[in-house]
């Protein structure tokens, strides 16, 4: 059978300990991983000075070309995989086996962890505000004819990573031409991104030292965050708030992401439906990027609605269908335990599921022995309603009227806000809200990314710090 092992500075290691990877639907073993324990991890990091050494002997140009042929390796070469060779399409299908993810909609993840490789240059010089690269290799530069230093300040970047999407996996990335060897621990069922983004780097020229790989329990993540100087953390709530103040720890949890319309544009509410309905639909509604809520000042019903009249046209299809829009929960009590609460929530006055009338009710459906759950659309008449502000693992959205001068306010915390107004006043007052994190002005869909753009936290001010610097002429 299939084995995935672990990777100890690039080496595969088996472990004693060995655990079977289920497939979703059948619950037949996909493939057996090896797990790492708290000590075996312990141990690894008594090399992370070595390993850093061997990542900085590249220059920024050699780990760019690098990035590049990892690209072009990642989406068409045939890789290793423990004993065996993994071509792209076996990790389309090994990814949907074990995720529920279609096939499909792999293969669009695929493509933009691909984007970002073929053009980290352009990621690079967002993070950094376009400050001239050779600083990675020099320690300093000039600039504005002041000289200008940075210094990074740790040895490893630890990275839990989740299971519910592979284009997360874009943005621990950059770490590799910032010159910070990685420490991954793979979501329990998605280990299979990065550890062939780990052997495409490889495998482009890039020194294998950079790569750590550990498939673990709980204890193992939790080593990996005490232990690397910088890390990333994608959790829900409950997991990454015990690490919400520790500054050392980046945390990628809910996004809570909104498209709002302001006053002066809600009378034109209907040409803005086909945005809203991508940025909740888009990657089958499972990520962070993906709108949970549509906050309006007036118009509420017509807009969910017309939004419920689209989604409730989506259908649950089979893995390898190329028009599948929605994943497969892995974990069919899960999904029965979701459907539940929203429907416990909706017997709380002020709310109404408006897709419910297009589907004869059913939200929870079975398909070829797969378990979905069907797109979504409440309305809120009241902004404090338990269903106004949250986020699921498919596509959800609340529509919430509330007053303008209340609505930045009332919306809460925001990863990505798409606000649609040409009011200054209310511009502004978008501007200065901490709530909203990213920002697009106008009709963008919130799940569309521009890569020069720092997504969630910046990684190079997170690595790197800059230092006051002096030189004699």
């Amino acid at each position: 059978m299939l084995h995935i092992p672990l990777l100890r500075a690039g080496r595969p290691y088996t472990s004693l300990d060995v655990v079977a990877l289920p497939h979703f639907r059948t619950g037949e073993p996909a493939a057996r991983i090896s797990q790492a324990n708290r000590g075996l991890i312990a141990k690894d990091f008594g090399a992370a000075e070595k390993n850093q050494r061997a990542l900085q002997a590249f220059s920024i140009a050699q780990l760019l070309a690098i990035c590049k042929k990892a690209a072009q390796l990642f989406t068409e070469a045939e890789l290793p995989l423990g004993d065996d060779l993994q071509s792209a399409e076996d990790y389309v299908h090994q990814l949907s086996a074990t995720t529920g993810m279609p096939e499909a909609l792999c293969r669009k993840n695929m493509a933009k962890i691909n984007l970002v490789l073929a053009e980290m240059e352009t990621v690079l010089g967002g993070l950094t505000r376009g400050i001239d690269l050779s600083i990675l290799d020099t320690g300093w530069i000039e600039q504005n004819h002041r000289p200008l230093s940075f210094f990074c300040q740790t040895q490893t970047l630890g990275a839990v990573l989740p299971s519910n999407s592979p284009g997360v996996h874009s943005l621990w990335l950059p770490a590799i031409p910032l010159k910070v060897p990685l420490v991954l621990k793979p979501g329990r069922e998605e280990p299979w991104t990065p550890f062939r983004i780990a052997q495409a780097f490889i495998a482009a020229g890039c020194p294998p030292e950079a790569f750590s790989y550990y498939p673990s329990d709980h204890s193992g993540a939790t080593e990996i965050l005490l232990r690397c100087g910088r890390s990333m953390f994608f959790g829900d709530q409950s997991s990454v708030q015990a690490w919400a103040k520790d500054g050392r720890v980046q945390i990628h949890g809910p996004g809570w992401s909104k498209i709002i319309i302001a006053a002066d544009k809600i009378a034109e509410w209907e040409k803005y439906i086909d945005v809203i309905v991508t940025a909740t639909v888009e990657n089958g509604g499972r990520s962070c990027l993906n709108a949970s809520g549509v906050w309006i000042p007036d118009h509420g019903r017509e807009i969910g609605e017309a939004l419920a009249k689209r989604l409730a046209q989506i259908e649950a299809k089979p893995m390898d269908d190329p028009n599948a829009q929605i994943a497969a929960f892995t974990n069919k009590k899960f999904a029965k335990r979701i459907n539940e609460m929203i429907d416990s929530q909706l017997k709380i006055s002020g709310a109404e599921d408006l897709t419910a009338q297009y589907r004869d009710g059913k939200r929870l459906v079975e398909k070829d022995g797969c378990t979905f759950l069907l797109p979504t659309v409440v309305w809120c008449e009241n902004p404090g309603h338990p269903l106004a502000n949250v986020e699921f693992l498919f596509p959800f959205v609340s529509v919430v009227e509330a007053p303008q001068d209340e609505l930045l306010t009332w919306m809460g915390s925001t990863l990505v806000g798409t606000v649609i107004t040409e009011d200054e006043k209310f511009i502004k007052g978008v501007f200065d809200s901490p709530n909203i994190d990213r920002l697009n002005l106008g009709p963008i869909p919130t799940s569309r990314i521009s890569w020069d753009q720092p997504h969630e936290g910046n990684l190079f001010e997170h690595l790197y710090r800059q230092r006051a610097f002096q030189k004699m002429e």
